[in-house]
């Protein structure tokens, strides 16, 4: 820290306000801004979607001015803050804190803001009040910071900005390259699903099956092959219901009859999808999600018994990723009783996809000990289907399109176990399958890789703007020569003595606050 630089806290810069408990019954469609916790986003406080109240004399001990810094106070954001950089008027919101300064003469707005952008860590460790995340504005004051003369505090501002410019510049730059890889791999995924990535594939493949007298399978084929298998499949069934019914005869037919397996359906039908079906490859054919399954349904509609000691897990669409199911720290246990009670047919051909809020997140079925909850289906694929081909069909932008088309739900989409079963895509020869799955995989891991080195990218600016602001508030951003600049300013003076009048206007403040309101008297 320099010697004209002074230790204080930031209770000695600046006092947290709360704001007002506005009435949502109050709101209107034409008004004065409201400022909540979701207009702070991005360290900007906005108006664009703000809530609007009529304006009050009332309300005007809560407007929040031009270059003022609001702070969530509770809630999942808690800490996250804004400036707002506007001379409309606009009013604060409770569990929104106003961080208003003492002086705007000795203090620099946005050198505050650039402060507390510094002290974000801080504050989201120390600012916390028992078990539900809540802002003390008590522990805010008692943050311990360094003061600066003023045109130093304006030299690092300026310094600060001009950094940051081409820092921000570089994020959107590697930002604007995440989105282009996301169109990139949906090019990939397209042209993988319209057979142009396997063309030269069926070529060679085709031409050395003809010289030993064979082919590829033709259309007809597969279906004849997945009709053949599905029967199978039921055939299956009806033996081990058969059985089941058995066992129970034996155990005095206690409790419920086993059901009998509904038949699989042998055809279906293309009219119930609303996807453009696009001409395809010779030897390709259209299908449903459900021809190609035999036995497609969503998790339980309901909350089992949590078990934090159970070795098996509740889990739901948050916990499918990359086909992957993730145990997060917060994923619930239940008991074997409750598993046995709640568990599906699963096996190594199960694939799960996440239909209620986020929409398709797939994961593969591998042995975990999990129940699967509602906001997930689950479907056990036939052996004519390469599971990884099924997967990136779902990844796709047609099914994307398609799933949001036949949602439901206003707030929270949510895609029927219909529209699912409905969902049409390209069949072609196992073969085949496997081929376009190495091909979608050799250009996708390409990507996956220049991801990887982007977010490493963007981490490392993050970083550096937090080196930036490390290097400002000890004193150590301008160099010697813009030191001397800033002392030839003619409000420069060193920062104890800022300090003072700083709390002196603190102190005149207060007082004002205490003197009595003198009511004038009416005349008789």
């Amino acid at each position: 820290m320099r010697e004209d630089w002074i230790e204080c806290e930031l209770g000695d810069l600046l006092k947290l306000k709360n704001g007002f408990a506005f009435k949502a019954s109050n709101y209107k469609t034409e008004g004065i801004p409201v400022f909540r916790i979701g207009d702070i986003n991005d360290w900007i406080v906005s108006a664009k979607n703000a809530v609007k109240i009529e304006e009050k004399q009332i309300y005007d001990d809560f407007i929040v001015e031009n270059g003022d810094i609001l702070i969530a106070m509770s809630g999942a954001t808690t800490g996250k803050f804004g400036i707002y950089n506007s001379t409309e008027k606009a009013y604060q919101n409770q569990r929104v804190g106003n961080l208003k300064l003492y002086s705007e003469n000795a203090l620099n707005k946005n050198f505050i803001f650039y402060l507390l952008y510094s002290l974000k860590r801080d504050i989201e460790r120390d600012a916390y009040g028992g078990a539900q995340p809540n802002i003390s504005g008590i522990k805010i004051e008692a943050l311990k910071t360094k003061l600066a003369p003023l045109p130093i505090q304006r030299a690092i501002v300026s310094k600060i900005e001009a950094l940051f410019s081409d820092l921000d510049n570089g994020i959107a730059n590697f930002k604007k390259a995440q989105e282009q890889l996301k169109i990139y791999r949906q090019a990939v995924l397209k042209k993988a699903f319209e057979g142009e990535l396997t063309k030269e594939w069926r070529v060679k493949t085709g031409h050395a099956l003809s010289q030993q007298g064979l082919s590829l399978p033709t259309a007809e084929e597969l279906l004849k092959q997945i009709k053949e298998e599905r029967q199978n499949h039921y055939n299956q069934q009806i033996e081990d219901w058969k059985k089941a019914v058995k066992d129970w005869e034996k155990k005095g037919s206690i409790g419920k009859k086993p059901s009998k397996p509904t038949a699989l359906s042998l055809e279906f039908d293309l009219s119930k999808t609303d996807q453009e079906l696009k001409e395809l490859p010779n030897n390709w054919a259209y299908i449903t999600l459900d021809f190609a399954t035999y036995k497609l349904g969503d998790g339980l509609h309901g909350t089992p018994k949590y078990d934090e000691n159970g070795e098996y897990w509740f889990i739901n669409g948050n916990n499918l990723n990359n086909g992957k199911i993730i145990l997060k720290p917060e994923t619930k246990k239940v008991s074997f009783a409750e598993f046995e009670k709640y568990k599906k047919d699963l096996n190594k051909d199960t694939i799960f996809v996440s239909i209620n809020g986020t929409i398709g997140n797939v994961s593969f079925y591998n042995d975990e000990k999990v129940i699967l909850g509602k906001s997930a289906c689950y479907f056990n694929l036939l052996s004519s289907f390469d599971k990884n081909y099924i997967r990136w069909q779902i990844d796709s932008f047609g099914f994307m399109q398609y799933a949001v088309r036949n949602a439901t739900g206003s707030t929270i989409k949510n895609v029927p176990l219909s529209a699912m079963r409905n969902f049409v895509f390209p069949l072609c020869s196992t073969q085949e399958q496997t081929q376009i799955v190495q091909e979608i995989e050799s250009r996708l891991s390409v990507c996956d890789k220049m991801e990887h080195s982007i977010n490493e990218s963007i981490e490392k600016a993050e970083a550096l703007r937090q080196s930036i602001l490390k290097k400002a508030f000890e004193g150590r951003l301008l160099s010697a020569v813009e030191v001397e600049q800033c002392k030839q300013a003619a409000d420069y003076e060193p920062a104890s003595e800022l300090l003072k009048k700083i709390q002196a206007e603190k102190l005149a403040k207060e007082l004002e606050k205490k003197k009595p309101i003198v009511k004038k008297k009416g005349k008789k």
